[in-house]
């Protein structure tokens, strides 16, 4: 009995070795396999390993025969392949909202669907800006609980921190109790977002996670979603995020700008390949249509293109388009003005 354990055994600890101390430019030989084997207390004879190797082939394990530069076995292929984990390590680095000490965990971890020694190159490349990244170390926790809490249909209790101008010019955090309707959480803008419903008003709101600590979960129902937007059942996450810019709120409308040819690239980086393009008022512009959230985010937006992109519809885009125009203008000349 305890023979067939260790044949199990076996088994797991080779399919590990295989992951982790083998890839094309890596190639194990019986004797680095029994001696890998053996570290982990399991004793092999070379005879054996040719029938384990048929096993774990069978399985599904893509065991690859090699002759040069030396004769033995490799894994040819993973769950991850070496691109895959370079790109979800280089998103983990690049999220701000995860701190620095998680970071570094979480790139360890997903390091380890590589060989050690592609993981060594990987690490070689690892540069975490933590001046860019958040202090919060309960984000984890904040995550799972909103998350329990929105496939429940429940409320949650939590504490948001902002931070506001202190003595000596210095930032300082304030944290406020707020009870909320959570929806849904959302990764925009290099920002992680919980959508939810602050009960005083009738609409929609945007948390940063990075900002949220200290979650409860209580017993009372969620509001149904029908009354703080326009979706009648169930939260729509991907048309959402479509009409909102730099996760602002405010009323949907048809929006048409008028661009230049010059920043076509930029707008269909935005809209996708299939948005509504027309002629526009000249033959070197275009126009483009969309509906979105009418905001000072989608100001923003706008404004980056300066004279390339004119807002056609709505008027009311239009007015606060050049209501921002003009403040700008007007804080320039206080400024020039020595005011």
């Amino acid at each position: 009995m305890a023979g067939n354990a260790n044949a199990k055994m076996k088994l797991l600890v080779l399919a590990d070795i295989f992951r982790r101390y083998s890839d094309e430019d890596h190639i194990l030989n019986s004797a680095d396999i029994i001696d890998y084997l053996q570290e982990s207390g399991i004793d092999a004879e070379r005879k054996s390993l040719y029938s384990d190797i048929a096993i774990l082939r069978e399985y599904g394990m893509d065991i690859i025969s090699a002759t040069s530069p030396k004769k033995g076995y490799f894994l040819g292929s993973r769950d991850f392949e070496l691109a895959e984990v370079r790109l979800l390590s280089d998103a983990v680095q690049a999220a701000d909202f995860i701190s620095p000490s998680k970071t570094r965990a979480l790139v360890t971890k997903i390091g380890g669907f590589a060989s050690e020694h592609q993981e060594k190159k990987l690490k070689e490349q690892i540069y975490i800006d933590a001046r860019q990244k958040c202090s919060n170390e309960e984000i984890y926790y904040s995550i799972d609980a909103l998350d329990t809490a929105i496939k429940a249909g429940k409320r949650v209790r939590l504490q948001y921190a902002k931070r506001v101008m202190g003595e000596k010019f210095t930032a300082r955090k304030e944290s406020r109790s707020f009870e909320l309707s959570p929806y849904a959480l959302i990764w925009s803008n290099d920002h992680y977002y919980l959508i939810a419903n602050n009960g005083k008003y009738d609409n929609l709101s945007h948390w940063r996670i990075d900002r949220i600590h200290s979650v409860e979960v209580l017993q009372e129902n969620t509001r149904p979603i029908h009354e703080v937007c326009e979706y009648r059942a169930t939260f729509n996450t991907a048309d959402y995020v479509g009409k909102k810019f730099n996760m602002f709120t405010g009323t949907t409308d048809v929006v048409e700008l008028d661009c230049d040819s010059e920043i076509l690239e930029q707008i269909l980086d935005r809209f996708g390949e299939n948005v509504n393009l027309r002629k526009g008022s000249a033959p070197e512009r275009f126009s483009v249509r969309f509906t979105a959230t009418v905001s000072d985010g989608l100001v923003s937006y706008i404004m980056q293109f300066g004279e390339h992109a004119r807002v056609v519809f709505p008027e009311e885009l239009r007015d606060m388009v050049k209501e921002k125009a003009r403040r700008i203008c007007e804080a320039y000349s206080h400024a020039e003005n020595g005011e």
